[in-house]
Formats: C-alpha cells, sequence, structure tokens
C-alpha cells in the first residue's frame, strides 16, 4: 500500500513538472539555472544519505524523495532545454542537420551514462556515482551561466548570432534586434 502512494505522488509531481516545462519554455536559461541546483542538491543528498544511514525505512523514503526531485527537476529543465536551444542556435541553412547531430549525441551520451553506470558503482558505489554526477550538474550550471545567452524575444537570425564564429558586439545586437523586429 505505501508503495502504491509513493508512486502516485512521484506521478502528480511529474506531471505538474511537465506542465511547469510547458509553460516556461520561453525562459530557457533562467529554467537552466533554476532546475540544474536542484539536481546538484538532490544528487548531494543521494550521496549524504548512502554515506551516513543505515539501509532502513528513512533511508529509502529519503532517497525517493531526492531521486523524485531530481527526476521532476529534469524534465523541466535539462530534459528538454537543450532539444529546444539546438533549434534555434544554427543558422537556417544547416539546421536540420545539426539538430540531427545534436540528437545523435545527445543519444550517444544517453547510452554512454547506461552502460557506465553499473560499471562506475562497482568500482566507486553508489556515493561516488552520485557525488561524480552532481559535480557534473555544477560544471554545467557553471557553463550555462557563462555560456548560454537568453533566447527570449529574439528571433531565428539574432539568435544565430550568438553563436556565430564573431559574435556581435552587445550594442550591435540591439541594433540588429531592432532592425530585424522594425523591418
Amino acid at each position: 500500500m505505501p508503495a502504491d502512494f509513493f508512486k502516485c505522488v512521484q506521478r502528480f509531481l511529474l506531471m505538474n513538472a511537465i506542465g511547469g516545462a510547458c509553460i516556461c519554455m520561453c525562459v530557457c536559461r533562467q529554467l537552466l539555472l533554476a532546475t540544474i541546483p536542484v539536481l546538484a542538491i538532490s544528487l548531494v543528498m543521494l550521496v549524504l544519505v548512502n554515506m551516513f544511514l543505515a539501509a532502513g525505512l528513512l533511508a529509502a523514503a529519503i532517497s525517493f524523495t531526492c531521486v523524485t526531485l531530481f527526476i521532476c527537476s529534469f524534465v523541466t529543465g535539462f530534459g528538454p532545454i537543450p532539444n529546444i536551444l539546438c533549434s534555434e542556435i544554427f543558422p537556417t541553412s544547416v539546421r536540420g542537420l545539426c539538430i540531427g547531430i545534436c540528437a545523435a549525441a545527445m543519444w550517444t551520451s544517453n547510452v554512454i551514462v547506461t552502460y557506465s553506470f553499473p560499471l562506475i558503482a562497482e568500482r566507486l558505489g553508489l556515493q561516488g556515482v552520485f557525488g561524480l554526477f552532481a559535480v557534473v550538474s555544477i560544471v554545467s550550471w557553471i557553463f550555462v551561466f557563462l555560456k548560454v545567452p537568453e533566447t527570449k524575444g529574439f528571433p531565428l537570425e539574432v539568435i544565430s548570432e550568438f553563436f556565430a564564429v564573431a559574435p556581435l558586439k552587445k550594442e550591435e545586437y540591439k541594433s540588429a534586434d531592432y532592425k530585424v523586429l522594425h523591418q
């Protein structure tokens, strides 16, 4: 009976996360900056639970809560946002090919994580795996903070300029945006 209750709670939270992601699709950068810390915190909590609590009901409940928070945050931010950004950053002439390459890279990464998880868990234990993933989450937050621009309100042509080899200066973005919007 308690397992059914936890499944219902998890499904409820996941549906809210999916709905939140659908509503907030237009603010990719802020959504990533808000959800990646939740990923890292939930992973650190899993590390601490596995290090300091003996197996039992309390450890299982905290682990369940951490995994549910991780999934909800991932579904809201890190799951859909990279796909949205990939569809925005490439010039129209090569967008289809580049999105295909990005999708292949993401699926290859998924396969690598899936197949390496048991191997890393065998060598480092669950604490090591979750700790490694927490470090990767923190590094990804730093990358998003430093390198990912906000794309809300910009036409695709201007967004492509954000990622050009020789990007425009900030003043030129405003004038380019003004020209595109007022033609």
